[in-house]
């Protein structure tokens, strides 16, 4: 059985059309602005050391070092949190996840080496014991307690996101304790002012960095919150319906108010939060499987957790808690002028944003093609709005599942230009389970499609 969204035809592809500009990636320039930040905070330490001679004068200049950097890093991390739409969309979700995680990496072991190396700084000066030296510094040093508190939920928050850990606790259980991070930088953030040898004496340096935790907070305030006040506030979604679209899949309708105007883009996701029982104090995210209507929206969701089985018993009425919309899976990715025809490869979950763009993304008969890898025929969701698109846009839709012997088709370099002879000129959108994307990406390379034409956006956390 499908939902009742059919193919919207000419009105959505236009719409896609004038959303799908060439858009310059910032991530290099990015990249590039945040090391400087880093070469600026070091510039603070070589303006306030006339001369390092002594051991402890070597470490504890190190440590002031690992300190400022540790402080430029933290806000940094704090920033990539937002949830920017400016980088969620442009950047991607998944690769402003990584920049975080990796900045969080380097975080936690700046702060271990700062504190290693001050305390160290100062037992070698002070000629006493590490350990006496380090309960010196906490009992006597301004704001130090906070600081060592705010450090411990730092530790305790790398902890849980360790991937040993992270994989053996429940979705729910590592968000919340996420958000610790956030108190941990507020409490630790102030020692930097009022210890910090480059902060006490230089107004322009505590004004600078006053500024760079204030940007980093605003951020977080405007996007994190305030923005999804103002969606929920303006748009009141409810839960209209649900579907069961093929074993273990169904899809949510919602509606709402003024919902072409969320300004979602075919192939992106939104953090959602149905507000049920044992449902209210998640929010998960999931892609729409159709283009927004003015009053209407549609996830499809695979069965894979507590959460997503769930939704399949939401009661018509429910309200919901949106966030977005995030992701850079759009038509707008596509390479402008380097061919103008499009693959879109989808594996289990990954046909619900495939599926929007299979029907929008802008492309001429001919050069649309979608292949639809599942284990069992009644595992391909969605397939009849599937062949209604196709038939419509005289696109191809293909199938791989597995035979009777539970065989497994191989997607290949070979398979893959037996049936698109033409692949090097196309643009592929890849949206699955991690093993069907890397498989795929090889076979797309293999095949001569160039590595910026091959797009592709993780979901995992």
């Amino acid at each position: 059985m499908t939902t009742t969204i059919p193919y919207q035809g000419r009105a959505a592809k236009r719409q896609a059309e004038r959303r799908m500009r060439p858009r310059r990636s910032p991530e290099k320039p990015l990249l590039a602005c945040l090391w400087g930040g880093a070469v600026a905070v070091l510039g603070l330490w070589w303006q306030n050391t006339t001369a390092v001679s002594a051991t402890a004068d070597w470490l504890t200049g190190a440590g002031r070092i690992t300190g400022l950097l540790s402080g430029y890093s933290t806000a940094v991390v704090v920033a990539l949190m937002a949830r920017v739409p400016a980088l969620e969309r442009r950047v991607g979700s998944d690769r402003v996840t990584r920049w975080h995680a990796m900045a969080g990496r380097y975080t936690v072991c700046l702060v271990l080496a700062h504190i290693g190396l001050i305390v160290g700084g100062y037992a070698t000066q002070a000629g006493t014991a590490f350990v006496e030296q380090a309960f010196s510094v906490v009992l006597d040093y301004p704001d130090m307690i906070e600081a060592a508190i705010g450090t411990g939920l730092l530790l305790l928050v790398a902890g849980i996101s360790a991937g040993l850990v992270r994989r053996r606790i429940r979705y729910e259980t590592w968000y919340y304790l996420h958000l610790l991070t956030y108190a941990a930088v507020f409490l630790a953030f102030w020692h930097q002012l009022s210890t910090g040898a480059e902060f006490a004496t230089d107004p322009a340096a505590r004004t600078v960095w006053y500024a760079l935790y204030g940007t980093a907070t605003g951020l977080v305030i405007w996007y994190r919150v305030l923005t999804p006040v103002r969606l929920n506030l303006r748009h009141r979604l409810r839960v209209e319906s649900t579907v069961d679209e093929a074993p273990g899949v169904v899809s949510v309708i919602m509606t709402g108010r003024r919902l072409d105007k969320l300004g979602a883009e075919a192939g992106q996701f939104f953090r959602w939060r149905f507000l049920a029982k044992k449902l209210r104090w998640t929010a998960n995210p999931y892609s729409l499987s159709a283009t927004p209507r003015d009053d209407r929206l549609r996830i499809t969701v695979k069965a894979a957790g507590d959460h997503s089985t769930a939704l399949a018993r939401l009661e018509p009425g429910t309200r919901v808690w949106a966030e977005g919309p995030y992701g850079a899976l759009t038509a707008a990715r596509r390479q402008r002028g380097r061919g103008t025809k499009v693959l879109l490869i989808a594996g289990g979950a990954g046909i619900t944003p495939l599926r929007a763009l299979f029907e929008t993304i802008p492309a001429r008969p001919g050069d649309l093609t979608l292949l639809y890898r599942a284990r069992r025929h009644e595992d391909l969701a969605l397939w009849d709005e599937l062949k209604a698109i196709a038939d419509a846009r005289g696109a191809k839709l293909l199938y791989a599942v597995n035979g009777p012997d539970g065989g497994r088709p191989e997607i290949s370099a070979e398979n893959l230009l037996r049936v698109l002879p033409d692949i090097a000129k196309h643009d592929a959108y890849l949206c699955g389970p991690p093993g069907l994307a890397e498989e795929s990406f090889a076979a797309l390379r293999e095949a001569g499609v160039p590595a910026p034409r091959i797009h592709h956006e993780s979901f995992e956390w």
